[in-house]
């Protein structure tokens, strides 16, 4: 702790006596290049590199579910030249096993980037058509329905359970080894169902060969705007959105940290970066630093409950 306040102490002073950035700036992504944690933050990245006049450097740290990359940040100092591209399982990681860092304690919130909402999707056999029949269905045949996920633990896992506890009905969960094995099976009519992000299902709802059962999310997507959402189907509170964000190590100066949102949040709310992450299926955010606190809050509690009353397990 005293290691701690030494290193925010010093942030403060450095902070106070110059510009920043003097120097490059590294983005830690606890995913490997290509996923989509890495594409948005090599977006934000090249943005945030040309608006300061020094290069953002990407630094992919994969493992753990993106601990590894995490406990990186966690442990650096609290200067803003080290930030975390963190995505939605940052908030659930910790409900699943204790890592080396506090969530709270340890990080700095610096703003949303986007949210990418959630798609119940289901194989065309299934002799459902709604999220409504879905419900019925699961009720009617417990244990009949399979769903796919990209591993134990996963927020796609955990969305499968959420549903499972809001319903009553009873499904069998079929991790995979990632989302691309589980899409590969619900298309191939391995399991029934599955939680997609609405960029890996788009071209797949468009051709008929997955069906598009509601948006997990409080607001219909434009690229999809005859699928209703969770709430519209009758499930009111199944609200599971992927989303990124941007946090500092804990003890950065407010300042610097407003410092740092304001530069987002202009870029995010720029037509052309809007453009950009649409392309990616995540809706810009770029909302304040207060609000991106509570909603890793809000996100622990939910999935603290879920994995407790599932009795969900990470080896």
């Amino acid at each position: 702790m005293l290691f701690a306040a030494l290193l925010a102490a010093m942030a403060s002073a450095a902070w106070a006596q110059g510009t920043f950035p003097a120097r490059p700036v590294r983005m830690v992504v606890g995913f490997a290049p290509g996923g989509g944690t890495d594409i948005i933050a090599r977006l934000v990245a090249q943005k945030l590199g040309e608006r300061w006049g020094q290069a953002v450097v990407v630094d992919n740290r994969p493992g753990a579910s993106g601990n590894i990359g995490a406990e990186i940040v966690a442990r650096s100092a609290p200067d803003g030249y080290t930030l975390l591209m963190a995505f939605s399982s940052h908030a659930s990681n910790p409900a699943l096993s204790k890592p080396p860092f506090d969530i709270e304690r340890d990080f700095t919130s610096i703003t949303q980037v986007g949210s990418a909402p959630m798609v119940v999707a289901a194989n065309p056999a299934l002799p459902v058509k709604t999220l409504a029949g879905l419900i019925a269905y699961g009720r009617a045949h417990a244990g009949a329905v399979k769903f796919g996920s990209s591993g134990v633990g996963t927020p796609v896992h955990l969305a499968g359970e959420l549903m499972m506890q809001l319903t009553g009905i009873s499904m069998v969960h079929v991790p995979y080894k990632g989302i691309a094995p589980a899409m590969a099976a619900i298309l191939g009519g391995d399991i029934e169902i599955t939680y997609a992000a609405v960029l890996s299902g788009l071209q797949h709802f468009k051709s008929g060969r997955l069906r598009p059962l509601a948006i997990a999310s409080r607001t219909r997507y434009p690229a999809l705007p005859d699928v209703p959402t969770a709430a519209e189907s009758g499930l009111a509170g199944y609200e599971v959105d992927f989303w990124y964000a941007l946090l500092g190590p804990g003890g950065m100066p407010t300042a610097l940290a407003e410092r740092i949102q304001r530069d987002a949040a202009a870029l995010l709310n720029s037509p052309a970066m809007k453009e950009s992450l649409a392309a990616q299926g995540c809706i810009a955010v770029g909302g304040p630093p207060q609000a991106l606190t509570a909603l890793i809050q809000s996100e622990y509690e939910l999935w603290s409950k879920v994995v407790k009353a599932a009795g969900v397990k990470v080896e």
